[in-house]
């Protein structure tokens, strides 16, 4: 069984000293990844390589859930990813194991709870915009483009074999511009 060891150090103008991290698992771990990189996203280089090498009974060893994921959701995902290659999570200041059952049963607890919190959040999210129906305020992301600019861009569309110009000027992808085209074109068949 190999041991690793992942670490996250927080990008700061003076690098901070790794040794606070470094003194509790040094010892533990065949092999280190330390990135330096912020810790917003799973898209970390040394983060990556590690899940891609990481094999069957091995155990992943971190000073802090914190270092590791900044979020329940990116943590659980990345826990599903080391279950799925039938690797160990081990956290040392919280004291979690997942190759324990106590240490299974707080990752479902962390679980439990994003779940709970996003039901919490589309919940919020509809009460929102049910209230807005109700008082006929407009709700989400307001319109790029007027009726009368979609009109003559569907205009020249019409005329013309020239698309990127059209989308190019009117400032939207060429998906956007296709969709566009197509809703007005069903407005004006329904009138």
């Amino acid at each position: 069984m190999i041991y690793y060891e992942y670490r996250l150090y927080p990008y700061f103008i003076q690098r901070p000293k790794p040794s606070r991290q470094i003194e509790p698992i040094q010892n533990l771990t065949e092999k280190q990844y330390i990135d330096t990189q912020s810790g917003k996203d799973t898209n970390r280089p040394k983060l990556q390589e590690m899940l891609l090498f990481a094999r069957k009974g091995d155990l992943i060893i971190v000073e802090s859930i914190s270092r590791f994921a900044r979020n329940t959701k990116d943590l659980l995902e990345l826990i599903e990813q080391l279950n799925q290659k039938e690797v160990g999570f081990k956290s040392l200041k919280e004291n979690i194991d997942t190759t324990t059952p106590q240490g299974k049963f707080m990752v479902t607890v962390f679980g439990a709870v994003a779940e709970l919190e996003v039901e919490y959040t589309r919940e919020r999210q509809r009460e929102g915009i049910d209230i807005a129906l109700r008082d006929k305020r407009a709700y989400g992301r307001p319109k790029s483009l007027s009726d009368e600019e979609i009109e003559a861009a569907y205009q020249e569309y019409k005329s013309s074999n020239y698309t990127k110009g059209i989308y190019e000027r009117l400032g939207v992808s060429k998906a956007t511009f296709y969709r566009l085209m197509k809703e007005w074109e069903g407005r004006t068949l329904i009138k």
